[in-house]
């Protein structure tokens, strides 16, 4: 059977993230997650507990994290398990730390500047478009104050399907996978 080691969290940064280079050269970022979890607990009442997460990036990934992340800011992270070991040299005991290797991060609230849009992954432009008029193939700014994502692409007309007899074959829907 195969094997499989993927983590996936949405929380809050602890703290803003440390970026640090490895002597050859490759850039490596920490971060502190934090995660809650709500539940009923046997005597029906609702609980709340919170798990702090260790993660590590590596590369592009960490600069971009060192970048744009900031404490209290609401993060997705996708990535996988690592354990670590040592002997402590103080106290002559075993150590172990479970932590997560992020392979993707994902910013999932604006950055509190003022003027930028909201920054959605750690593999987007620096400075994303503003959306200052409407496009002939976007909506425009809906009249609540939000701003439409410059990252969906934009809608396309469908191709006609009519034959020159005029017949047009029934619209089926898309495929259900």
């Amino acid at each position: 059977m195969a094997d499989l080691n993927e983590v996936r969290l949405i929380g809050r940064l602890t703290r803003d993230p440390e970026l640090r280079t490895t002597p050859t050269g490759m850039a490596v970022s920490t971060l502190g997650l934090a995660t809650n979890r709500k539940f009923k607990g046997q005597d029906g009442v609702l609980r709340e507990e919170t798990t702090f997460v260790d993660i590590t990036c590596w590369s592009k990934t960490a600069e971009m994290a060192a970048k744009y992340g900031k404490k209290g800011r609401l993060i997705f992270i996708a990535g996988r398990l690592k354990f670590d070991s040592w002997d402590d040299k103080q106290t002559n005991q075993k150590r172990s730390k479970l932590s997560v290797v992020a392979e993707n991060v994902q910013f999932l609230d604006r950055r509190e500047e003022p003027g930028n849009v909201t920054e959605i992954s750690a593999t987007v432009e620096e400075n994303p478009p503003e959306w200052s008029a409407p496009m002939p193939d976007r909506p425009a700014a809906a009249s609540n104050g939000i701003k439409p994502n410059p990252l969906t692409p934009p809608v396309q007309p469908k191709p006609s399907t009519t034959t020159s007899d005029g017949w047009e074959p029934p619209d089926v829907g898309e495929p259900p996978f």
